[in-house]
């Protein structure tokens, strides 16, 4: 039987010479294999996508959120495509209405809701350009982007507001406008008035517009459309800028992936939208769902209740980090475990059963009709019982746990693999596809992906297998940074986006992503971790000699490796009526206590955000460099060499604190 070939390749490798590095052959998707597809003129900009969605579906239900009424979370409630049309329309006059000309940055800060969209959808109308702002970058990242976007007007959530008015957010004072998402309290008013900003509710911003009609000023493919801040692997976020036709290439580049299956969307299906809309995956899905005229509905906002509203919204598409898919996993294993012996033994003998059938080749549907309906319906209704369709990406998705989702969600599991930089998609797995399993695709409709020699890390492309840094070119890929051409030129070079991922090209033509290039983790919540930058704010504690900081995309949680300081731990012993030499000393409870707390002290002091924070420590007696191998002669930490180390005590502690409650 021949091999089933994803991904094309179109162009061979190539040795290096004269110190460059080697770089593998160029593959491309089979849609695109003479050249990418043609791009449609009447759907080259994000509001031409918008405006044929409403010319075309204008009564569908297109925004959905649920008001908290007597206590408790309501119904989900509907505003159509004309309906928000019309507020699109008033929401972009009142910009203009205040002298907003074409080209002004213009923030947006909040949870997901309608309004997002709205003021989203307002700047595509205007040629305006679109910077999200949110706070998981860390603390400053908000007022660094306002001056670095140079924004002038802000909409903003009720809860957020007084994070914008607070004195440290210094250049909020540059603000000419502040809307709010909802109404704001008096004080906030009156504090954004002393500031020289005007405040408006959103209601009062809408009949502003109203009272003030401006025709759209639609913009052109080649103009910016948003500048998306991503965290940067030290300092300062990085502004991404993606234009109208880097987003257009990605929704319309989904409408040809998807014409090669027989499952067709439709205007019914229904998203679930809590991944931040601020971040790249949430924002295409949702572009695409609007391309489509299919409906997406808002989380009520808290991550912990997301439960009711899957109950309330009966998604039909679900897209998480993996670490969504670690909790659903956990949840059924632990109901599981509740179950008598004979139904838990039945349940695993189905799961094999149907495990078998799509190994040999099976759609997971047809796989076991059986298998579904007597077991696996249990875990489809926990997703409110209509899903067809879960896709993970933000950080390699484990294979157990996409496993064990393709056999038991009753859908089509896949993984997607891109960034920011590729607005998106930049690779996507196939549905019903056993092979795939553990990969993230082949190359996106308008992408070309080829890998590149690290040779520092030991990966060749030329290699068997064929191993690099994975690099990007196409239609999605951004144009640069803002305001940051160094940054840029070190990504960008002779056309070809530089990811700092390592992959794996399968041989048919299948990407799969098995390392990180520089020393920055990405967890598995999908967030960024530098692991040097950690090193040094613990290291400054008084108790610490050294430390080393380990995490990795499978795991939500950090830990790290303590020498401890050998004066100040004798000191900590005779306060603490302890005797013994350090060996001895490490081996104590109290004093792996003592460091732990001292370690969230010092990432309190140094507003870490939560992920930051040290879960669990292991103390070793002997510095670092006593063993040659774990640090170089430059004194820089062998990362590799000290997890095979260390190996063992970590995966006990890892063991250890998924067993207990968060400490």
């Amino acid at each position: 039987m021949s091999m089933s070939m994803f991904g094309l390749k179109v162009e061979e490798g190539k040795e290096g010479q004269n110190g460059q590095p080697s770089v593998g052959p160029v593959y491309r998707n089979p849609i695109a294999k003479n050249g990418f597809p043609p791009t449609d003129p009447d759907l080259s900009t994000a509001w031409q996508l918008f405006r044929a969605a409403v010319e075309k579906y204008p009564g569908n239900k297109m925004l959905g959120w649920r008001d908290f009424k007597d206590g408790k979370w309501g119904p989900y409630l509907w505003k159509t495509y004309k309906e928000a049309y019309v507020e699109i329309l008033q929401t972009g006059s009142a910009l203009r209405a205040h002298g907003i000309e074409p080209g002004a940055r213009i923030g947006i800060y909040g949870s997901n809701c309608p309004q997002w969209i709205v003021a989203m959808q307002a700047c595509s109308a205007h040629s305006l350009i679109c910077v999200p702002l949110y706070d998981t970058l860390g603390p400053g990242a908000v007022d660094f982007i306002i001056e670095h976007a140079e924004i002038d007007i802000v909409f903003v959530q009720d809860k957020k507001v007084k994070e914008l008015l607070n004195s440290e957010c210094t250049h909020a004072k540059r603000l000419k406008l502040l809307v709010c998402f909802t109404s704001l309290q008096q004080e906030e008013k009156d504090k954004a008035v002393s500031m020289g900003i005007k405040p408006y509710s959103w209601n009062e911003f809408l009949n502003m517009g109203k009272e003030n009609p401006l025709e759209p000023s639609p913009p052109q493919p080649l103009n910016i459309c948003t500048i998306m801040y991503t965290s940067g692997t030290s300092g300062e976020p990085k502004g991404v800028i993606l234009t109208h036709e880097n987003m257009t290439a990605s929704v319309t580049g989904v409408d040809h992936f998807m014409e090669e299956f027989e499952d067709k969307m439709t205007p019914d299906d229904v998203y679930i939208s809590f991944l931040p809309l601020a971040h790249i995956l949430d924002r295409m899905i949702e572009e695409f769902f609007f391309h489509r005229g299919a409906s997406v509905g808002y989380y009520h906002g808290n991550i912990n209740e997301i439960q009711e509203d899957l109950m309330e919204l009966k998604p039909t598409f679900l897209a998480g980090v993996p670490r969504v898919y670690e909790k659903i996993h956990e949840g059924v294993l632990k109901a599981l475990g509740e179950l008598n012996p004979f139904r838990r033994s039945m349940f695993h003998i189905l799961y094999n059963y149907k495990l078998k059938w799509m190994k040999l080749g099976y759609k997971q549907k047809y796989a076991s009709p059986l298998a579904d309906l007597l077991a696996f319906r249990k875990v489809k209704n926990r997703l409110g019982g209509r899903i067809r369709l879960i896709v993970s990406g933000g950080a390699p998705l484990g294979t157990e746990v996409e496993e064990f989702l393709r056999v038991t969600s009753c859908g089509f599991v896949l993984q997607g693999y891109g960034l920011t930089e590729t607005c998106g998609l930049a690779t996507i797995g196939h549905p019903d596809e056993m092979s795939m399993l553990g990969t993230v695709g082949p190359p996106f409709v308008f992408t070309e992906v080829r890998l590149e020699e690290v040779p520092e890390m030991g990966y060749d492309p030329l290699g068997d297998p064929s191993r690099g840094e994975i690099c990007v070119r196409g239609r999605t890929a951004f144009t640069g940074y803002y305001k940051n051409p160094e940054l840029t030129r070190e990504v960008i070079k002779d056309g070809w986006f530089h990811t700092g991922d390592i992959g794996e090209m399968l041989p048919n033509g299948v990407v799969k992503i098995i390392d990180r290039k520089k020393n920055v983790i990405k967890l598995s919540q999908g967030e960024y971790v530098a692991m040097e930058y950690l090193e040094k704010v613990y290291g400054i504690a008084p108790i610490i000699e050294d430390i080393w900081v380990y995490g990795d995309s499978f795991k939500s949680m950090l830990v790290a490796v303590v020498v401890p300081h050998e004066g100040n731990a004798k000191k900590w012993a005779d306060q603490n009526g302890h005797k013994g030499s350090i060996p001895e000393l490490c081996s104590l409870q109290e004093l792996n206590q003592y460091i732990f707390l001292e370690l969230k002290t010092a990432a309190e002091r140094n507003k870490l955000r939560g992920f930051e924070y040290i879960k669990g420590v292991i103390l070793e007696p002997q510095p670092f460099e006593f063993n040659q191998d774990l640090v170089t002669a430059t004194m820089k930490k062998r990362r590799e060499r000290l997890l095979k180390h260390y190996k063992v005590e970590i995966d006990n502690l890892y063991q250890r604190l998924n067993a207990v409650p968060k400490r």
